[in-house]
């Protein structure tokens, strides 16, 4: 029998203790810090995002509850509402922000894979708004009754990883964010309508960087070739090489571009997608942007499984660091997925971590049982033995 470390214990084990404290130094975290600590901090807030805490008096409870286990659980001995609140409010969110990052990078490499249709690197880029109380979130003003926040994403469509996450006002048009994107070299960018700018689409060219978007209805363009194959498949209704035929339009984009119509039987709608690459066929430029649906997806994902909805502080700055600890959890679901090869969804992870962290039972035991049993068995079973 396994009588070694917690589950939560051995799901730290996977971060990279000595990178985090690095950060910590660079911002001088630390600072005048005598007990709870930026790691206590961070461990605290995971902790929070993998039992799904719903407030941060529920969090603290939840920790008050097994306070004998907290030194093991690497929380420290002393978390306090008051100490967990004013950590969030006061210290630097840039600390969580890079650690972040840094996990993106180690979880996209991980989980690189060779199997989408398209070789190289293909993004989604979209934005998902979080309704706020402007009364309490008062930073955040979005209309004159209601407050909120964006997060603009820019995902990674094969390893299925969020690449980078752009935080702003909710007031913010999406194609702003389009600005601070890092973009890549040969790398494929995949936008919505809304994101049709041509001065920021050709910022993209710019880059040697290739993009997919849907285009407007009232964009005015003038045919220059025809480029349909003899052999294309019905779904595509046209292939053409196209430029801008508005003045400063053309200005803003002086460069010819790809326009495809394409017909999905599925809605059994007509589709109008713009690309400046040229090597492509026409049904990959519609398969990529299919694929942007993901993006989608992920957001339905954290919203639902995840606490970004319902804040545990009410600065701007405990916002940003509840964001950070949700991508952080994220990616270390995906870096335990790949390194312990579980056959399991994300969200089923999630799920048997959560209701797992204060068992004294080896993870790998833990999801041989989830593949050797029924999984909604195994939950409603462990769900019933948890003592929070």
């Amino acid at each position: 029998m396994f009588t070694g470390k917690y589950v939560f214990a051995q799901l730290v084990e996977f971060l990279p203790q000595r990178i985090f404290d690095a950060i910590v130094n660079k911002y001088d975290g630390n600072r005048y810090v005598k007990h709870f600590t930026c790691w206590n901090q961070l461990l605290a807030m995971m902790f929070g995002q993998l039992t799904n805490r719903e407030s941060l008096r529920d969090l603290i409870v939840a920790i008050d509850a097994h306070r004998s286990k907290c030194y093991h659980l690497g929380l420290g001995k002393n978390v306090t509402r008051s100490n967990l609140s004013k950590a969030n409010e006061n210290r630097d969110y840039r600390i969580f922000e890079e650690f972040a990052y840094y996990l993106i990078d180690i979880a996209r490499k991980k989980r690189a894979n060779t199997d989408f249709e398209i070789q190289g690197k293909v993004y989604a880029f979209d934005s998902t708004t979080i309704d706020l109380c402007l009364s309490v979130f008062w930073w955040a003003k979005f209309r004159s009754t209601k407050g909120g926040i964006k997060l603009h994403t820019l995902y990674d469509i094969t390893t299925q990883i969020p690449a980078f996450v752009h935080i702003t006002s909710a007031s913010v048009h999406d194609m702003n964010a389009m600005d601070v994107i890092p973009y890549e070299y040969g790398a494929y960018y995949i936008f919505d309508r809304a994101y049709m700018d041509c001065s920021r689409l050709y910022n993209v060219s710019r880059h040697s960087a290739y993009f997919v978007i849907r285009a407007k209805r009232n964009l005015k363009i003038e045919i220059l070739k025809d480029l349909k194959r003899d052999n294309c498949p019905e779904i595509i209704i046209s292939d053409h090489l196209v430029r801008l035929d508005a003045f400063y339009s053309y200005l803003d984009y002086p460069e010819n571009f790809r326009r495809v119509r394409y017909y999905d039987v599925e809605t059994r709608r007509p589709f109008t997608f713009l690309t400046n690459n040229m090597e492509i066929t026409a049904e990959q430029v519609a398969l990529l942007y299919k694929n942007r649906w993901q993006i989608e997806l992920f957001f339905k994902w954290i919203k639902q499984h995840l606490k970004i909805k319902s804040f545990w502080g009410t600065s701007e700055n405990a916002v940003r660091i509840q964001v950070c600890s949700a991508i952080i959890t994220y990616c270390l679901v995906a870096i335990v997925e790949h390194d312990l090869k579980i056959n399991r969804s994300t969200y089923e992870v999630l799920q048997v971590l959560g209701i797992s962290l204060l068992d004294k039972t080896s993870m790998i035991e833990l999801f041989n049982n989830a593949e050797n049993n029924d999984f909604k068995e195994l939950l409603y079973n462990q769900q019933l033995s948890l003592n929070f």
